[in-house]
């Protein structure tokens, strides 16, 4: 028997509604997770430079460790492992707030940022070593260095592999429907089951995804032509 696409139910009632807050969901939490995620990648790839050995061994053993782990494994021990291990009024208190945003969000900032600071690292590297030597002989300490001379012209060198590693991560939100978060396809698969109509909520949700990836890709093109890398 021959489908028929259901218009209406992309164009407005409860489910137009649940597929939209689905998407709403899925980029706040690509924008929280993508913030924290530079953050600690940051810190993460100035640990690996540092002249402290056991602060290159931390930040070393902390990249190898989490990118060897898939992002389903962090996403289920997050939610029901991590938990476990915590005093009972702390653990109440989780399950009483958004417990299942909280370690999507953990879940992906830790698998984002093992991956981005490997790009931040080599963009510092990239720098020439005189001018971290130039920075220490005119008494800054290393972590000045870092954040007055190293870190701007790195990051900006860097801007394109962090763009891939958002896309990556948008692609990565949809892992958090299987521990409940009600992003964009776990709102899909509940008008899908509701309704027992596939076609029309995850085509929705496929339009979503591809909408705003060519949105960052527009962006990352944009960045490249404003801001061409040396040599290009």
């Amino acid at each position: 028997m021959q489908h028929s696409f259901d218009f209406a139910m992309l164009l407005g009632g409860k489910y137009h509604d649940w597929l939209i807050s689905g998407f709403l969901l899925s980029i706040r939490l690509l924008l929280a997770a993508l913030v924290l995620s530079l953050l600690v990648a940051v810190v993460i790839a100035v640990m690996r430079l540092s002249d402290w050995m056991p602060l290159r061994v931390a930040g070393a053993a902390y990249v190898e460790s989490i990118r060897n782990i898939p992002l389903l494994a962090h996403m289920l021990f997050w939610y029901f492992g991590a938990p476990e291990v915590l005093p009972a009024v702390v653990r109440k208190w989780l399950y009483s707030q958004n417990i299942e945003m909280m370690s999507a969000l953990i879940a992906l900032v830790l698998y984002t940022s093992a991956y981005m600071a490997e790009d931040i690292r080599s963009g510092i590297r990239s720098i020439p070593s005189q001018q971290m030597e130039a920075g220490r002989s005119l008494g800054f300490s290393f972590l000045r260095t870092m954040h007055l001379v190293i870190l701007p012209q790195s990051l900006r060198l860097v801007v394109p592999p962090l763009i891939s590693q958002t896309l990556n991560l948008w692609k990565n939100t949809s892992i958090a429907m299987v521990i409940g978060v009600a992003e964009m396809m776990f709102q899909a698969s509940q008008v899908e089951s509701l309704t027992f109509r596939g076609f029309e909520p995850y085509a929705f949700a496929t339009a979503g995804y591809i909408a705003l990836s060519m949105l960052i890709t527009l962006c990352s093109h944009a960045y490249e032509r404003r801001y061409p890398l040396r040599g290009a």
